[in-house]
């Protein structure tokens, strides 16, 4: 078995790939810049050139892979000619299971992207499973990291909702068994969230109490935020995308906690706070300065 994981060396990819090879698997991992992939992993993962922009890097990404692990890059809004496409040349390539990275609500939510992947797979036959996680621990160390180092805030359109954050290192646990294993987990759709639903004051406060100095929680507005992500360089559809699902947590739509995760992994999933406290660090370094 080999298995092709894409989106290798973000937050998720990298933790499925780790995952992968804790079970022994055989993995190829996927970057439009392979030579990321070698500095971040070593020569035990096989990497692999893939641009879901450029159809022609599709079949020697997927040639003698036997399962896929999927993800929709964030700067990426159209999935038809994009990831649909390369699911396409997947089972054409002969791939027999598809592991889809969705989110949380996608199977009814048309406004996101992953709803259409989340349809193509399921249009065909019963070779998918789809993961649909809330919102990640990691966003506190990727997307609002910069905030949190240079002006010691929290800055989401959030209100007072609650947030049952999950451990990407969960997440990778159950897609690595679900690519190893994939007759225990087809057709399946996992709704995964962390054990316990928290504020935006609340993770401010556990911040403050980590890394030893006080980080706040700064209400945006729905306009400010999108032109905060704007200044930041980021695309408008994806500004778009990331201000709804952001505006969708002070309605509530990310505080339901499901019992999914620890019965797929056999234990209690990790919690926000055990994931802040492991990556002290994270926020201790200068962050990268706007485009």
């Amino acid at each position: 078995m080999t298995v092709l994981v894409t989106g290798a060396t973000g937050n998720v990819g990298r933790e499925v790939v780790r995952a992968l090879r804790a079970k022994g698997a055989a993995v190829r991992a996927a970057d439009r810049r392979p030579a990321r992939v070698t500095s971040m992993f070593g020569a035990d993962v096989a990497p692999v050139r893939l641009d879901f922009f450029d159809g022609r890097t599709f079949g020697p990404a997927l040639e003698g892979c036997s399962t896929l692990f999927l993800l929709r890059p964030p700067p990426i809004s159209d999935v038809k000619t994009t990831l649909i496409p390369f699911v396409d040349a997947a089972r054409t390539h002969g791939v027999r299971h598809v592991v889809f990275l969705s989110v949380a609500g996608a199977d009814t939510n048309r406004i996101v992207p992953h709803h259409a992947v989340e349809r193509h797979l399921a249009r065909r036959s019963d070779d998918w499973t789809v993961l649909r996680p809330g919102f990640f621990a990691q966003n506190l160390g990727d997307a609002y990291r910069r905030d949190i180092v240079n002006d010691h805030r929290l800055y989401v359109p959030a209100g007072g909702g609650r947030v049952a954050f999950v451990d990407v290192r969960d997440i990778a646990e159950v897609a690595a068994a679900a690519l190893v294993e994939p007759a225990s987990h087809k057709a399946k759709g996992y709704t995964l969230t962390g054990p316990a639903a928290v504020t935006f004051d609340e993770i401010a406060t556990l911040l403050s109490e980590a890394l030893d100095r006080t980080i706040r929680y700064d209400r945006a507005s729905i306009a400010g935020y999108a032109w905060h992500l704007h200044r930041q360089g980021m695309a408008i559809a994806q500004v778009t995308v990331q201000t709804v699902l952001h505006v969708g947590l002070r309605l509530g739509q990310a505080e339901t906690l499901d019992p999914t995760l620890p019965a797929l992994l056999g234990r209690s999933s990790r919690t926000v706070r055990q994931y802040v406290f492991d990556h002290r660090a994270t926020w201790r370094e200068p962050a990268a300065p706007a485009d």
